[in-house]
């Protein structure tokens, strides 16, 4: 045992201590990026879906992919979600957006569920087939 300024320190219980310390650091970053990692999957697939939609030859078809993009960003729960369509993403957790955990990530994946409900929407072939490529862009930047 050491004694510094009234204290006693055995040195086994600071190595104790220091490695709980550094343990516990290294969960949460292992965690945080695992967590980052997740999210990944969901965006690649979401981008992959707005690509097809970009491709579609008539509005339904971009319709159609724009919804998939849109259940993989939102999530069962989110805003758009439909299941009345496919969900690609339906094995890979609670969507894209819900699953985020960077802000900044949440917001551009916010930007572009908005570009593909705006594709969704409109009955015109060309701003669809615009919206989905953008979405595309959007999503492959991440």
């Amino acid at each position: 045992m050491k004694t510094h300024s009234g204290f006693t320190f055995r040195s086994d219980s600071v190595v104790r201590f220091v490695s709980a310390v550094v343990g516990t650091a290294l969960a949460l970053l292992i965690s945080s990026s695992a967590l980052a990692a997740d999210e990944a999957p969901t965006v690649k697939t979401a981008a992959t879906h707005a690509g097809l939609a970009a491709k579609a030859e008539n509005v339904e078809g971009v319709r159609t992919h724009l919804h998939h993009t849109l259940n993989c960003l939102v999530g069962p729960d989110g805003d758009g979600f439909n299941s009345d369509e496919m969900n690609p993403c339906a094995d890979m957790g609670k969507g894209a957006i819900p699953g985020a955990q960077d802000k900044d990530m949440k917001d551009k994946l916010k930007k572009a569920a908005d570009r593909a409900r705006s594709g969704i929407d409109t009955d015109d072939y060309a701003e669809a087939k615009s919206a989905a490529m953008t979405v595309q862009r959007m999503l492959k930047s991440e």
